[in-house]
């Protein structure tokens, strides 16, 4: 079967296209609009369709719209009540229900031939469900599957087991309860402009003390039947709002970390529910917004009952093209294959991204070996812009399009802040070869993702510094040699030089922009930026030959 996945809903929109169970291609529409998360300016997000990433997945896999056997919406209006009935105040929601009830109408006219009755519709949670437990490695039995965001039609939480291909759901928690909105308010009270900045929260609880974790423990509890409640919290009676961009104090960081620990004792206490309702599968598979809590994922691999914990690399709204795609899929007979990695999304050939720099006038080199090339100008301290193969699927830069440093340096934290224009109290994180990874790190692995936390051995946190949170923790990508044989290239090279086997990895994008998706963007992005060398496929652009020093 070949059937095209599409999220439209909420944030996020994005296509993937599965052919015979198997993914093939996979990306964000904000990869071409340019609109992080899909936002248009305006309140509502849903009107915008992934036109550009659909028409492009299905030519990634040879597919017109008549070879597409299905079309896959990941969202049920069907399953929808008024905003009201659910105890939530949102004047949009008849919007989007309504939106979503034309949605073969919409897809029909953004996709010219298409039959509008191909289009399935797949409720939000079951399609978050499917990216992660029909999309994780085979389990050898059960997988139990964890999804958590902020809200689908009526429910924020889905607790269920895959057996044979088959979910079995086992709990959903109906609004207007929701550990995603909870962490979403926060967001907004700490003065984040975007209910996408959850990760900001993460970082700075790092720098608190959980003082409130008391009352929280009375205000979101968690139920006999595997759901929870949350009840309101008067966020002022705790730490003053902060307006956009303002200052964030020691009592703003104590109130992020007390909501961080609460909501991992919660997801733990869930997951082990799951546990034992699911009859004790070794695998967990976590999908939905709240599964990018990398410090949350963590708790569950060390202190959960599970033997393997698998977080879908696009947890959040945009997975569920994805998994919408493989859920129909699946019900239309066909056998999913497991992901084998993120790099989903567009890619050029030598020959194209030769003639985008001969277009550019940009001057530039083919060296021997572009990894060993980069590692040499990161050894001297310097940034690299590093554009390799496929774009990614998902909000982390996996070695792909990504921006690298010196972990050596304590002042490369603040210099990789300053490039990205972001706060000063976000960490950046590290990149290290599979086999090098107990040397240097304990906890989950492998770790591929970048979606799990891990503590830095105390031998190592002052030899790199910019990759070491103030709590002493990193969230670790291990490379892989048999599918990232060139980043495992330029780490081993790396550490010839410097006897570090780490390299600084954050994604190759600014402040507030998606990341980089095609060699012009790449381009301008080193232009604008104080970044020493662009490292385009085999191609080398370095800062000092633009100043005409040869």
């Amino acid at each position: 079967m070949r059937v095209l996945g599409i999220n439209a809903i909420f944030h996020d929109p994005a296509a993937a296209v599965v052919v015979d169970g198997r993914v093939v291609a996979a990306a964000e529409e904000e990869r071409f609009s340019r609109r992080k998360h899909g936002k248009r300016p305006v309140p509502f997000s849903a009107w915008e369709l992934p036109e550009l990433s659909a028409a492009w997945c299905l030519d990634a896999a040879g597919l017109d719209v008549d070879g597409i056997d299905a079309v896959a919406y990941s969202f049920d209006p069907g399953l929808c009540r008024d905003a009201g009935d659910l105890g939530l105040a949102d004047p949009w929601d008849w919007l989007r229900v309504d939106y979503a009830r034309r949605a073969p109408q919409f897809l029909a006219a953004a996709l010219p031939g298409l039959d509008p009755e191909k289009v399935h519709f797949v409720p939000h949670h079951v399609a978050h469900a499917a990216s992660a437990g029909l999309a994780a490695p085979p389990a050898g039995d059960d997988t139990a599957v964890l999804v958590l965001d902020g809200r689908g039609e009526v429910a924020s939480h889905l607790s269920g087991v895959y057996r044979d291909g088959q979910l079995s759901s086992l709990y959903s928690q109906e609004l207007p309860h929701s550990l995603g909105l909870l962490y979403e308010d926060l967001t907004r009270h700490l003065g984040f402009m975007h209910s996408s900045d959850e990760y900001k929260v993460m970082a700075l609880a790092s720098y608190g003390r959980p003082k409130h974790l008391g009352l929280l423990r009375e205000l979101v509890t968690v139920t006999d039947e595997g759901g929870f409640h949350v009840d309101r919290i008067d966020w002022a009676s705790l730490a003053k709002a902060t307006p956009p961009d303002g200052e964030l104090t020691e009592e703003h960081a104590d109130l992020a970390a007390s909501v961080q620990a609460r909501l991992e004792e919660v997801i733990l206490d869930l997951s082990r529910w799951l546990y034992d309702a699911a009859g004790g599968p070794s695998t967990l598979a976590m999908a939905g917004g709240v599964a990018l809590n990398c410090v949350a994922n963590a708790r569950i691999a060390a202190e959960g009952p599970y033997r393997d914990v698998w977080v879908q690399p696009a947890a959040g709204d945009s997975g569920t093209a994805l998994g919408a795609a493989l859920h129909v899929a699946t019900g239309l007979g066909d056998r999913s294959v497991p992901m084998t990695g993120a790099d989903l999304g567009r890619g050029w050939s030598d020959e194209e991204l030769e003639a985008e720099l001969r277009r550019a006038a940009l001057p530039y080199t083919r060296p021997e070996s572009i990894a060993a090339e980069a590692a040499r100008v990161l050894a001297d301290n310097g940034i690299v812009a590093w554009y390799q193969g496929r774009s990614e699927y998902g909000p982390r830069a996996l070695g792909h399009r990504s921006l690298l440093a010196h972990p050596g340096d304590p002042e490369t934290t603040r210099r990789m802040n300053d490039v990205k224009g972001r706060e000063q109290f976000r960490p950046i994180a590290p990149m290290v070869r599979a086999e090098r990874f107990a040397d240097i790190f304990d906890g989950v692995y492998p770790s591929r993702y970048m979606l799990f936390v891990h503590q830095v051995k105390p031998q190592w946190r002052d030899r790199i510094p910019a990759v070491t949170h103030v709590d002493g923790t990193a969230r670790v990508q291990t490379v892989h040699t048999d599918t990232e044989p060139l980043v495992a290239e330029l780490l081993a090279e790396f550490e010839r030089r410097t006897g570090l086997p780490v390299v600084v990895n954050t994604s190759l994008n600014t402040a507030g922009r998606p990341m980089v998706d095609t060699p012009r963007e790449a381009m301008e992005l080193f232009g604008s930026a104080p970044v020493d060398l662009l490292a385009l496929g085999p191609f080398a652009v370095h800062r000092r030959s633009l100043a005409g020093d040869r």
